[in-house]
């Protein structure tokens, strides 16, 4: 790690309390990071409404070690497409923190979780329909693994909530729906859901059990 003056530690600990106002402001779809670009292999300061499964003390980004290299890199990178570990769908912002001399020492980033705004949409659009069209198909043919995390959106977005959110009973009625609609036969299939829904293999296997 290299030394940092009294400045670059002021400026890391004020971005640290603007992470926490944000993260605050835009919890819980919005996961806030603050990294220390001074210390690249253990980079992450702060973390606030954990969606990454990321912990502190873990290293940079590809942006944060792009901007170490290069003080010209886009201070501000806004609003790209991201993917978090167990496949859902983030957009990012990432804010780069540069110091008197225009070095970048830290960095802030922001990824949103877009599952709870699908699932939303979902819920506006049957909210919405007027032709009793709404109900979920169970001729949806599973394909894969987007066609079972679009059935657990969809299951989300008809309790009101997000697939983390689901408590134990909701989700046991989850995999019976994914069990008649053929999605347990998906290869790989308690791993996807598993990752999609926050909790072991274990806990899926388990609630398969059960019918």
């Amino acid at each position: 790690m290299k030394r940092r003056t009294a400045q670059q530690h002021l400026l890391l600990e004020q971005t640290k309390q603007i992470a926490r106002g944000l993260s605050e402001t835009f919890a819980p779809f919005c996961e806030v990071v603050v990294h220390d670009l001074l210390n690249p292999k253990h980079s992450i300061a702060a973390i606030h409404n954990n969606l990454s499964g990321r912990l502190p003390g873990h290293p940079a980004t590809d942006h944060g070690l792009v901007r170490i290299a290069d003080s010209t890199y886009p201070q501000v990178v806004a609003n790209y497409a991201n993917r978090f570990a167990d496949g859902r769908q983030a957009k990012s912002t990432s804010i780069g923190i540069k110091d008197s001399d225009g070095r970048y020492i830290a960095s802030l980033c922001l990824n949103i979780d877009l599952t709870l705004f699908r699932s939303l949409e979902t819920v506006l659009s049957q909210f919405a329909a007027l032709d009793g069209g709404a109900a979920i198909k169970e001729s949806l043919d599973p394909a894969g693994a987007d066609a079972i995390r679009t059935r657990i959106d969809q299951f989300a977005a008809r309790n009101s909530t997000t697939p983390r959110s689901l408590d134990a009973n909701a989700r046991r009625d989850l995999i019976r729906e994914l069990k008649k609609g053929g999605f347990l036969d998906v290869r790989r299939a308690m791993e996807i859901i598993s990752r999609h829904l926050g909790v072991s293999r274990a806990t899926v296997y388990s609630d398969a059990k059960r019918h």
